[in-house]
Formats: structure tokens, sequence, C-alpha cells
């Protein structure tokens, strides 16, 4: 009943940032790393239209480097943009975290 796919949506831009800010890195790496994490149902047509809103947001910024043997590759890495949003996004999530774990396991603030 409850609809797992708009509290992913709303996490999912923040994590990818963060996946983006350990190393510059490509679609399909992203997108393994955040099937690994728990993101299954993830795919490449909900990840490649948000790497390009990212990008138009000015957040991430993408260049093509050449693959190892293979055709170059999108490589994405953060903006001071990007680091200022995945700051206070971390700042909002652990918020919001804190206060749904409060009510939830009935603990006062």
């Amino acid at each position: 009943m409850f609809d797992q796919a708009q509290l992913r949506k709303g996490t999912l831009e923040g994590c990818i940032l963060k996946i983006i800010d350990r190393e510059p890195t490509y679609g399909y790496a992203i997108a393994t790393t955040l099937r690994d994490s728990g993101f299954a149902a993830l795919t490449e047509g909900t990840l490649y239209p948000l790497l390009l809103r990212l990008e138009r947001k000015g957040l991430i910024a993408a260049e093509y480097r050449a693959g190892s043997g293979g055709p170059s590759r999108k490589y994405y890495r953060l903006t001071p943009d990007g680091v200022q949003y995945l700051n206070e996004f971390t700042e909002a999530w652990q918020n919001a975290s804190d206060t749904v774990n409060r009510i939830l396991h009935d603990k006062e603030g």
C-alpha cells in the first residue's frame, strides 16, 4: 500500500550526488552502485533523465573520457553548486531522519 517510489524519488538526487562526490564516474557505474545499495528497481530510464536534470541545474558537469578499449564514456563530477546542494541535502536528510525515527520509536526530542 505504501508508495515507496515517492520516498525514493525524493532521495535519489542526493544519493546520486554523493556517489559522484566520491569520485568522477559514469552512468552505468552510478546505476550499479545505486542497485547494490538497495535501489534494486532503478532503471537507466530513470537514471539518465535525472543526470541530465542535475547537469542542467548546474549541480554536475560532464566530460567524455576515452574508454579502455571501448567507446568513450561520459563522466560526471560535482560543481561547486553541486557540493553546496549535497551539503544541504545531507543536513535536511539527517534532520528528517532524526525526526521520523523519534516518532517511529516513540522517543521525545
